[in-house]
């Protein structure tokens, strides 16, 4: 990874904790995540003015496709892990939605023939990063049972993961695509603007469908509006400038799981701030976990 894809990396993990400790905040709904996913597209809502040519005739059938299966992906992730907080800790949920999406996309790039752009330091820091976040959850060493994972918490945690290794792939994929298409001539920024916009664009049109298509759904959104949605509008922007950052890294590595893997970092800052803020404790497995996954860390950055 060079300086630049790390330096905004760390930024994005920095935001990424901290949204995610403010949607734990307020027991997210799918509702929740709507508003939130229609203020990140408003944010971004410039773009269509400047680059309403290129949307409309520079970009192909086949990344149109690729933007609408990432916002299904995306969809998915926000109604997962709001699932997720409001059935646990965010000390459980958080760890295993963030860790398990870079053993996924590893082994989706290793199937699809990019095992060369993998280094063999970058596999072991996946390694010791993955391993750590399973620590960071236990009061106790020997706590580490199969059973411990098996409730509803980590099944939708992993079910978040699964969104989030989903839509990291696809926007792998399409902002390739973009970047190497001829009828289009802006810069990386501007196409990662453009890319951005629409896909949350789409995610918010699968969570409408979602919202609208279950009773749950539609209780959650008169219960959200009857109270406050500043906060899910601030967290909206806060995913939306976040994930945009990373777009934005993707340009300056090559392969993907750079990224997803260094965005672990957010894993031990999320811990830090519990101790800070929440006030939990210190428990020796979740330092351990910490330390190991700064060592994977370094790793990935090396690599």
């Amino acid at each position: 990874m060079s300086i630049l894809a790390i330096i905004l990396v760390l930024i994005s993990a920095f935001m990424h904790a901290g949204w995610n400790l403010l949607s734990k905040s307020q027991h997210p709904s799918s509702a929740f995540f709507l508003v939130a996913s229609v203020a990140g597209a408003l944010l971004l809502s410039p773009v269509l003015v400047i680059s309403w040519d290129t949307i409309a005739h520079g970009i192909s059938s086949q990344v149109w496709l690729l933007v609408t299966l990432a916002g299904f992906f995306m969809a998915l992730y926000y109604i997962a892990l709001a699932g997720a907080y409001r059935a646990g800790d965010i000390s459980i949920a958080y760890p295993i939605a963030r860790s398990s999406p870079v053993i996924v996309v590893t082994i989706v790039t290793l199937f699809l023939g990019r095992g060369d752009q993998v280094s063999t330091l970058c596999i072991v820091g996946i390694i010791l990063v993955v391993g750590g976040c399973f620590l960071i959850p236990l009061k106790k060493f020997n706590d580490l049972r199969l059973k411990d994972y098996l409730n509803t918490t980590c099944t939708l945690a992993l079910l978040a993961a699964i969104g989030t290794s989903g839509y990291s792939l696809l926007d792998d994929e399409a902002l390739r695509i973009l970047r190497t298409t001829p009828q289009i001539t802006m810069g990386n920024t501007g196409i990662t603007l453009v890319y951005a916009f629409l896909e949350s664009v789409m995610a918010s049109i699968w969570l409408f469908l979602y919202v609208l298509a279950t009773q749950k759904g539609r209780s959650e959104m008169k219960h959200l509006l009857s109270l406050n949605t500043k906060n899910a509008v601030l967290a909206g922007l806060a995913i939306q400038i976040t994930y945009g950052i990373v777009l934005i890294s993707m340009a300056f590595v090559n392969n993907v799981s750079y990224v997803v893997g260094f965005r672990q970092l957010s894993i031990p800052l999320g811990a830090a701030l519990g101790i800070l803020i929440l006030k939990e404790k210190l428990y020796p497995p979740k330092l351990a976990g910490v330390s190991i996954m700064f060592m994977g860390l370094i790793l990935l950055a090396l690599g």
